[in-house]
Formats: structure tokens, C-alpha cells, sequence
């Protein structure tokens, strides 16, 4: 069975949206100040929420079109790439050679996995 090219569309959505949601946890954590209201009032951490509830339904719009399991969750990894551009990009971290090198490896797995 192929999986078809709009289901692979939502996986990668989802890997965006799921490291768009790693980032509002942080900056939310990092404005949280330790009371319970401060997590359950935190703008960022209910954006963060709503990002996880959005990957999901788009898990499954992606598994009502149909395709191997094989093919879409390896392209979900791509989120560890995405998440390190955003940490990049707003915190100014630093992409060493060996996080480059790690990115490269699960780029090589997505693409071996899918075929």
C-alpha cells in the first residue's frame, strides 16, 4: 500500500506544529513562577497544549487517508529538527557539528525507512 502524499503533508505539519509546541513549554516554564495558577493561567503553556491537540488530529486526518505507520512516523522525527532551528533561531543555541551530524542521521533514517 502507498501512502498517499497528503497524509505525508500532515505528518510534517505535525512535526512543525509538535516543535512549535516544544518551544511554547519552555519560554511557558520559564515564565511560570512555581504556583499552580502560574501553569494553569500560562498563555504559553496552553498554546503548547493546543499544539499537541493539534498534531493529534492531524495524526489522524493523515491515518484516515491511509499509509504505512513505517512511512509517517519517521517523518514525525523531523520534529527534533524543527525544534532545534526554533531553539537556534529564538535562543540563539548553537548547532555543533555533532547536532548537525544527528540531524543528517535521522534525515538518512526518514528516507530509508520510507522506501
Amino acid at each position: 500500500m502507498s501512502t498517499p502524499w497528503s497524509s505525508i503533508a500532515c505528518f510534517a505539519a505535525a512535526a512543525l506544529v509538535g516543535a512549535i509546541g516544544q518551544f511554547l513549554y519552555k519560554s511557558g516554564a520559564d515564565r511560570a513562577t512555581g504556583g499552580w495558577t502560574s501553569y494553569l493561567l500560562n498563555v504559553r503553556l496552553l498554546g503548547g497544549v493546543a499544539c499537541y491537540i493539534a498534531v493529534m488530529v492531524l495524526f489522524v486526518a493523515a491515518f484516515k487517508r491511509g499509509g504505512s505507520l513505517a512511512v509517517l512516523y519517521p517523518i514525525y522525527s523531523s520534529t527534533f529538527i524543527w525544534a532545534a532551528g526554533i531553539s537556534w533561531w529564538v535562543y540563539s543555541q548553537p548547532l555543533k557539528p555533532l547536532n548537525i551530524a544527528g540531524m543528517l542521521c535521522l534525515v538518512l533514517g526518514m528516507y530509508l525507512m520510507g522506501r
